[in-house]
């Protein structure tokens, strides 16, 4: 994938875009099997691997009805285009306050155009829901948020996403990832991005050890290929849940180094040491890393790690 990745328009932490490329080469020619992910988040990962058939799950359903009103037609780039204007002038007008007039609209009715301008003007695009699945993120303090150039960022956003889905063969699903990968078959490839273990995490449904434990049991027991992105350690800690589930000869680790921009200032961004993990090999992934990266490459030999 030489060219940059295309862009969901809903946005994510923890979003792969910069992985993408990586995750396309590992998968590489897809059989006629279906793509299965049971995080499927933005779905940045699907939108840039383009799969004929695919199974795209989540427990967000906000999300999922999301992709499944623009795959239904029901949400268009031209409705997303005349909503986010009108919302947006009305935003620039009232100011604040009429982002959390929006926000307790949804909360009370939920609808995808909504939701999108939530996530468009939220606080630096988290997603994040409380006990009661109430959306709970404030606002991004930008009145002028929906200037007519990032409208049109977002109408071609959906416009891409709707065209990919019209000529595949994808299903969106609420599932709960138990449900997903236990739906896997042979001939079918799986792409887990769940929510990282150890590290602040706002997922809709939430997350707990017991979670991880039983998504690298139902990994390591599938009859068919899959990926797994998590994080493998910071300059500050190491997700000790790699070395707990992974680290076998059954696996494969591979890492690269980048950042995730959620923090609310540039100085908290600090950069992650991303883990792909699979249960195949992929040599190709074994190249070129930073001078930051060797000492941890080092580190990581002895349990038969590669840096991408």
């Amino acid at each position: 994938m030489s060219s940059p990745p295309l862009v969901p328009p809903i946005k994510c932490q923890g979003i792969k875009t910069k992985l993408v490329a990586e995750i396309a080469n590992m998968a590489g020619e897809l059989s006629d099997g279906r793509w299965v992910e049971p995080f499927c988040g933005s779905g940045v990962v699907a939108l840039n691997l383009q799969p004929k058939r695919a199974l795209l799950c989540d427990s967000n359903i906000h999300i999922i009805q999301f992709y499944k009103d623009i795959q239904s037609g029901q949400l268009t780039s031209l409705g997303v285009r005349e909503f986010l204007s009108e919302q947006g002038a009305k935003l620039l007008s009232i100011g604040e306050v009429y982002f959390y007039e929006v926000r307790e609209r949804f909360n009370n009715k939920p609808n995808s155009l909504d939701f999108l301008f939530l996530n468009r003007s939220c606080f630096n695009g988290v997603m994040r829901f409380n006990r009661s699945g109430r959306f709970n993120v404030p606002f991004c303090r930008k009145p002028e948020r929906f200037a007519p150039a990032y409208i049109t960022k977002i109408v071609n956003q959906v416009q891409t996403i709707s065209r990919v889905v019209s000529v595949s063969d994808w299903e969106f699903k609420v599932a709960d990832f138990r449900e997903s990968i236990a739906a896997a078959k042979r001939d079918d490839f799986v792409y887990a991005d769940p929510p990282y273990a150890g590290r602040h995490t706002d997922y809709f449904n939430g997350w707990s050890e017991q979670d991880e434990a039983d998504l690298a049991d139902l990994l390591s027991n599938l009859p068919c290929k899959f990926i797994l992105s998590t994080w493998h350690s910071n300059e500050f800690r190491t997700n000790l849940q790699v070395e707990k589930n992974w680290v076998s000869e059954h696996f494969h680790i591979f890492t690269k180094a980048h950042y995730y921009h959620v923090g609310a200032a540039e100085e908290l961004r600090h950069p992650m040491l991303e883990a792909l993990i699979t249960n195949f090999g992929y040599n190709e992934a074994v190249g070129s890393h930073e001078a930051r990266q060797q000492s941890l490459f080092v580190e990581q030999q002895r349990a038969r790690y590669a840096t991408i």
